[in-house]
């Protein structure tokens, strides 16, 4: 199986959720198959800040895409600042967002990787 990086970026995180998948306002809908994981760097978050990433994904091709897994990163990050998403199967309809809760916008740069 091929490892490959589907999409990268960089932007400074706001109270808007954020695609990281077309680095656009999200969601989106990407209808690549694979095994998915995302690699965050939160070296920029300090006291007080709260960012939330999110999964989503159609359980079906012409299902709703709903959100199916989310997590808050919140404050500095101390010697472990890249965070890492476990490893999803993903095919109909999937993005992984950022948003920021509380705090302050902060530049955030992240790596989807691929296994397929």
């Amino acid at each position: 199986m091929a490892i490959s990086e589907h999409a990268a970026g960089s932007e400074t995180v706001t109270t808007s959720e954020w695609s990281l998948t077309t680095d656009t306002a999200g969601p989106d809908a990407d209808t690549t198959d694979g095994v998915y994981q995302v690699f965050i760097d939160f070296n920029a978050l300090l006291a007080g800040d709260v960012y939330r990433f999110k999964a989503y994904e159609k359980a079906q091709a012409a299902d709703t895409q709903r959100a199916f897994f989310s997590q808050d990163i919140a404050h500095a990050q101390g010697s472990e600042d890249n965070w890492v998403s476990p490893a999803f199967v993903l095919m109909h309809g999937w993005d992984f967002t950022l948003t920021k809760i509380s705090g302050t916008d902060r530049a955030i740069t992240w790596s989807v990787r691929k296994i397929a």
